[in-house]
């Protein structure tokens, strides 16, 4: 029996193999490898450092340029199209993708850990729950607004699929069907597999001193093999429910309970020390963090170790999740302006995340000074631990404990669940088709394998070299991705700026006029007008061009059979028709209609153009070609 599949098989088997052989060789000689592994890691942090920072500084200021810029203007879809969710929906859905299972044991141990481990002895505290902020907030979401914009332009404007080699189409046009396009793919997945297998494999860790925390250990195998399997049995019967159904209830529960636990934290804590430190924050954060965004502490060598472990490596981490999270946020944001979707993008999460990290951050602080005196500092390094022994210095701490571990349940089911639903995404063929049940628990079953080879190896940290060799051709195919996009802002700009005359409106026989536009053609009709028309059009065309200028002019037709078309090229710039069956009304009866494909995917009805009107609209439109390359 032939099993039906939606994968492209390319991108999936050459992707798989990449990751089956670097999980074999780890498994063949797992010292030697992790060894080479940890050693890539060292490589990349001491010589591709500037890379990083400058490629996310870049991004900043590009997107920036977009909101203050008329390309801000632009829809992610058609003119006409309204946003799919409400302002308040899609805010709660940015939030949502805003939190995860790391900021929940990390809005703790971070901002302690940079205050008992300071990397400047100046306002100590002021600077480690900066450092933290910096690390989660608009530089974070650059990365990931610029995917997400890319993948949202392009898919809703001019209807191609969301995914990344559609974000690639300005540069290489029809090869993003071919071979280039699956090699673009072949590092996305590869870059999504390891970025999240690294996720779960810390998170598991973290799980499972929960799990100890609140007193359900075991034994170190059984705990592991308990909770893994379990987690992968959920997480794949959520996500055969498809998006609308689990993901979306389980996102949802996981949001309520985050604010709900913050605002707790908020009430039982210093109140009052944590709003004024959430001021001061901001302006912190404002003041700041465009030089620290630049800041490679090159003049800074003893600072290099600890600027590699946490940013650059926070860097790598972001690109490696940014086609999770591109794919999310495009899919839920057609219709917003650019503008709208770069300040929600960038600002939405961002004032979480310094909320986030001042109540916990600095509650931590404040609770290990005035209320712990350093029995926090004493267990940084258990960070599965150190959220729950934090809250137990709070009041209400046994309902408090119970709320915060069902929320890291919660989220790494969500983090398993996402990662399966976007790793499918990527690896099909044709997003337009609903995928069988099996790959998801294909999928499920691969993440799920990895991480639990991960544990028996203790593999973890050398996963973090195999993400940043994955992660650091990805910030260069980002890079290209920028230009790509705003080639194609810049055609769509000045395509909507070029002034849309139509000498077909300049005759004053207004009647003739109503009568082309609501006359219905048969497929023989309009065979007669291609023929009698658009033929003599292109060919008088052409004539003049070859002629006259000496300008490189391709005709070519085909009105035979299901696919007719006319083809009418000057250069790389093509005019093209076809003649595409559409239903006139509810009887069922078609008829063939005219039609003009021209470069970037942009159609239009040309069906009742005279000779002269279909000329100067070719014209028209080669011109506005040429004003945008």
């Amino acid at each position: 029996m032939k099993i039906h599949s939606t994968f492209n098989k390319p991108v999936v088997v050459v992707s798989l193999l990449f990751c089956s052989l670097i999980i074999g060789l780890v498994l063949f000689d797992s010292q030697q490898s992790i060894h080479w592994l940890l050693n890539a890691r060292a490589f990349i942090f001491e010589r591709f450092n500037w890379l990083y920072v400058i490629v996310n500084a870049f991004f900043i200021f590009f997107l920036a340029f977009l909101v203050l810029s008329n390309y801000g203007n632009i829809k992610l879809g058609l003119d006409e199209e309204e946003p799919e969710l409400s302002l308040k929906s899609w805010y709660a859905l940015l939030f949502t993708a805003g939190m995860g299972i790391g900021v929940i044991f990390l809005g703790v141990a971070e901002p302690l850990s940079h205050s008992i481990f300071p990397i400047s002895v100046n306002y100590v505290e002021r600077q480690a729950v900066f450092q933290s902020i910096f690390h989660w907030s608009i530089n974070a979401w650059a990365i990931y607004g610029v995917i997400a914009l890319s993948i949202a332009y392009f898919g809703f404007r001019y209807k191609l699929p969301l995914s990344l080699r559609s974000c690639f189409y300005p540069l290489l046009k029809q090869k993003i069907d071919g071979k280039l396009g699956d090699i673009i793919d072949i590092l996305g997945l590869c870059t999504t597999i390891f970025g999240l297998i690294t996720t779960l494999a810390y998170s598991a860790v973290r799980l499972i001193a929960a799990f100890e925390e609140r007193q359900f250990w075991f034994s170190d195998k059984l705990t592991i093999q308990v909770i893994i399997g379990t987690v992968f049995i959920i997480a794949i019967i959520i996500s055969t429910q498809r998006v609308t159904k689990g993901l979306r209830i389980v996102s949802e529960l996981s949001l309520v309970l985050s604010l709900f636990l913050m605002l707790f934290v908020l009430c039982v804590g210093p109140t009052a020390y944590l709003l004024s430190t959430f001021t001061e924050n901001i302006g912190f954060y404002l003041n700041s963090f465009i030089e620290l965004g630049l800041k490679t502490y090159i003049y800074e060598p003893e600072h290099q170790k600890w600027f590699n472990e946490w940013t650059i490596l926070y860097w790598a981490w972001w690109f490696s999740w940014a086609p999770s999270f591109g794919i999310f946020i495009a899919r839920i944001s057609k219709g917003r302006t650019i503008r709208e979707f770069v300040l929600g993008v960038l600002l939405v999460p961002s004032l979480f995340f310094i909320a986030w990290f001042t109540i916990f951050g600095n509650g931590a602080i404040w609770v290990n000074e005035y209320l712990a005196n350093g029995k926090l500092g004493e267990i940084l390094n258990q960070t599965g631990k150190l959220l729950f022994v934090f809250l137990d210095y709070l009041p209400f701490s046994s309902f408090s404990n119970h709320i915060a571990f069902i929320l890291v349940l919660l989220f790494f089911i969500t983090t398993v669940d996402f990662g399966v639903y976007i790793l499918n995404n990527i690896s099909i063929k044709d997003k337009s088709v609903i995928s069988p049940r099996w790959q998801i628990v294909f999928w499920g079953a691969i993440i799920t394998s990895i991480t639990f080879i991960l544990f028996q190896i203790g593999g973890i940290e050398a996963m973090q070299g195999t993400m940043l060799m994955f992660s650091l051709p990805f910030v260069c195919l980002m890079f290209l991705m920028v230009w790509s996009l705003y080639k194609g802002l810049r055609f769509d700009y000045v395509a909507m700026h070029k002034k849309e005359d139509n000498q077909r409106w300049l005759t004053d026989n207004w009647r003739e006029q109503v009568q082309y536009l609501l006359m219905q053609s048969d497929e023989r009709d309009t065979l007669k007008y291609t023929k009698s028309t658009i033929m003599l059009a292109m060919r008088e065309l052409r004539q003049e061009l070859i002629g006259v200028y000496g300008v490189d002019v391709h005709l070519e037709s085909n009105l035979e059979g299901d696919n007719k078309y006319v083809i009418f090229m000057i250069d790389h710039f093509y005019y093209r028709i076809d003649l595409e069956k559409e239903a006139e009304d509810n009887t069922g009866n078609m008829t063939i209609m005219a039609s003009t494909n021209i470069n970037y995917g942009e159609k239009h009805n040309i069906q009742h153009l005279k000779k002269d009107e279909l000329i100067f609209d070719i014209l028209k439109r080669y011109d506005i070609y040429l004003s945008s390359n």
